[in-house]
C-alpha cells in the first residue's frame, strides 16, 4: 500500500511540470487569440469611425450650403453654375451626367461580365480559368487616369468612325470604358458565386437530360442570383463613384441632357474641378462640392441597401 502511494506521489511529482507547462501554453495561446480578436475589432471600429467621420464632414459642410440655397432649388433647378456671377445650384445636370455614364457602363459590364462568369465557371477548363482570371484581374490594377486617356484617345476616335458627328467629349466613350473597368469585379464575384453552387444541383439537371448550357442558364445562374446581385451592386457603386475617366473624357460642362452622345459633367468630375481651383474655404462654391458629395453618398448608400434587400430576397440556402 505504501509502495503504491509512493508511486502515485512520484507520478504527480513528475507530472506537475508538464501540467504547469501545458497550462502556461494554453494561457499564452488564449492571450494571443484575445490580441488577434482585439486587433480585428479595432480594425472594424476604425472602418466604422472613418465612415462616420466622412458622413459628419459631408453633413456639416452641406448644412452651410443649404443655409444659403434652398433644398427646392437644389433639387429642381436645371442649371448648375455655382462659380458664375449668375449662380444657379440645381444638381439635376450633374445627376443626369452621373446616371447616364453609369448606365452605359453597366450596359457593358453586366451582360459581358455575366456571360464571362458563366463561361469561366461552367465551361472553361481549370487550366484556362487559372490563366484568364489573373489577366482579367490585371484590369483592376490599371490606374483610372490611364482609363480616362484610353477613353479620350482610343475609344472616342473609334466611335467617331461610326458616328462622325460625335463630339470629342461625350458620355458614351467614358461610359464604355467604365464598363470595361468594372468587368473584373463583376466577373470575379459572379464566377465565385456560381462555383459555390452545389454540384448536386448540376448533376440533378444532367440526370433529367438537360444540356450543359441549359444547366448553366436554368439551374446555376438562378441558384447564384444573390451573389450575382452583390457583384452588380458593387459594380454600380464603382461606376457611380468613378472620377478620372469622366473628368478627362466626358467634358466638364454641366448641362441637363440624357443623351450619351453629348458632353456633360458628373458629380465626381465637378468635385475634382472645384477641388483643384483656388476657391476660399467656407465660400458657397467651396461648400457646393460637399452638397454634391452628399448626393453621391446617398446614391451609393441607396444602391447598397437595395442590393442587401435583393440578396436577402433571392438568397438560396442549401
Amino acid at each position: 500500500m505504501n509502495k503504491s502511494l509512493a508511486a502515485v506521489r512520484e507520478m504527480i511529482r513528475i507530472s506537475e511540470p508538464v501540467i504547469v507547462e501545458a497550462t502556461a501554453r494554453r494561457r499564452t495561446q488564449h492571450r494571443r487569440e484575445q490580441a488577434i480578436e482585439s486587433g480585428l475589432c479595432l480594425a472594424a471600429l476604425m472602418s466604422v469611425a472613418a465612415t462616420v467621420a466622412i458622413l459628419t464632414v459631408l453633413l456639416w459642410e452641406s448644412l452651410g450650403f443649404f443655409k444659403a440655397v434652398s433644398l427646392t432649388d437644389f433639387l429642381t433647378d436645371t442649371l448648375w453654375t455655382p462659380l458664375f456671377d449668375d449662380a444657379h445650384y440645381g444638381i439635376l445636370p450633374l445627376l443626369a451626367g452621373t446616371v447616364v455614364t453609369s448606365l452605359v457602363g453597366l450596359l457593358v459590364a453586366i451582360p459581358v461580365g455575366t456571360v464571362s462568369a458563366i463561361y469561366l465557371s461552367e465551361f472553361a477548363s481549370s487550366r484556362l480559368r487559372e490563366l484568364i482570371k489573373p489577366v482579367l484581374e490585371l484590369l483592376g490594377a490599371v490606374p483610372t487616369v490611364v482609363y480616362g486617356y484610353f477613353a479620350l484617345l482610343v475609344v472616342t476616335p473609334a466611335l467617331q468612325k461610326l458616328w462622325p458627328d460625335l463630339p470629342g467629349f461625350n458620355m458614351l466613350g467614358p461610359g464604355i470604358v467604365i464598363g470595361i473597368m468594372i468587368l473584373p469585379l463583376v466577373i470575379s464575384l459572379g464566377e465565385d458565386a456560381m462555383r459555390a453552387v452545389p454540384m448536386v444541383l448540376r448533376e440533378g439537371s444532367y440526370a433529367t437530360g438537360a444540356t450543359r448550357l441549359q444547366t448553366a442558364w436554368r439551374v446555376v445562374v438562378p441558384a447564384a442570383t444573390s451573389g450575382l446581385v452583390a457583384a452588380y451592386v458593387l459594380g454600380v457603386s464603382r461606376a457611380v463613384g468613378e472620377t478620372m475617366v469622366v473628368a478627362i473624357a466626358a467634358g466638364q460642362n454641366p448641362h441637363l441632357t440624357w443623351n450619351p452622345m453629348e458632353p456633360a459633367a458628373t458629380i465626381t468630375a465637378y468635385i475634382v474641378q472645384v477641388a483643384l481651383g483656388d476657391l476660399p474655404h467656407g465660400s458657397i462654391g467651396y461648400q457646393s462640392i460637399f452638397a454634391a458629395g452628399l448626393i453621391l453618398a446617398v446614391m451609393t448608400f441607396t444602391f447598397n441597401m437595395l442590393g442587401h434587400v435583393m440578396r436577402k430576397r433571392f438568397r438560396e440556402v442549401y
